[in-house]
């Protein structure tokens, strides 16, 4: 295959799974900087191309890329601004029970997972995207039992912030 047709290919395969890059985008960066994100994320994705293993699903290798990227991003505009990136914490969402409207609901929870750590952020979209726990684990690099248990953990501290 020659690079043109590997270009067109994969910007085939980005169109379909572009979703991902911005959805990342929205939970690592601040809205200033999630356009240098995604560009950072789509230009690694694009060197790291050859990589990609057919036999494996292109999602999964996108969102191992895209999280290594987005967690090194974090903590890089978090080094450079001298403080941490400005993420709202759990204790700062209204309760669920406070949104008639499904989109204040969804933004609600994007709210909640942004207050979480790299890692647990990364867990909860994976799982939200509705990957299994195997398939969570290859891409964070963790075990099976170590994504159940945080997902439990990570799901029942956003139930009770959710809905107190």
């Amino acid at each position: 295959m020659d690079q043109d047709q590997v270009r067109e290919e994969f910007e085939e395969r980005m169109a379909e799974h572009r979703g991902i890059v911005f959805k990342l985008a929205g939970i690592y960066a601040r809205p200033e900087d999630r356009e240098d994100l995604a560009q950072e994320v789509y230009l690694q994705l694009w060197r790291s191309y050859g990589s990609y293993d057919p036999q494996r699903r292109f999602s999964t290798w996108l969102y191992r890329v895209a999280l290594n990227v987005a967690i090194s991003f974090a903590r890089r505009t978090a080094v450079s601004d001298k403080r941490t990136v400005e993420l709202s914490t759990v204790d700062d969402v209204p309760t669920m029970k406070h949104f008639e409207d499904r989109d204040e609901r969804v933004e609600a929870i994007y709210e909640a997972i942004r207050g979480f750590d790299e890692l647990n952020r990364g867990l909860m979209l994976l799982h939200l995207e509705g990957y299994t726990y195997r398939e969570i684990a290859d891409v964070l690099g963790i075990s099976e039992t170590n994504v159940s248990t945080k997902l439990n953990r990570l799901r029942n501290q956003m139930r009770q912030d959710l809905t107190e």
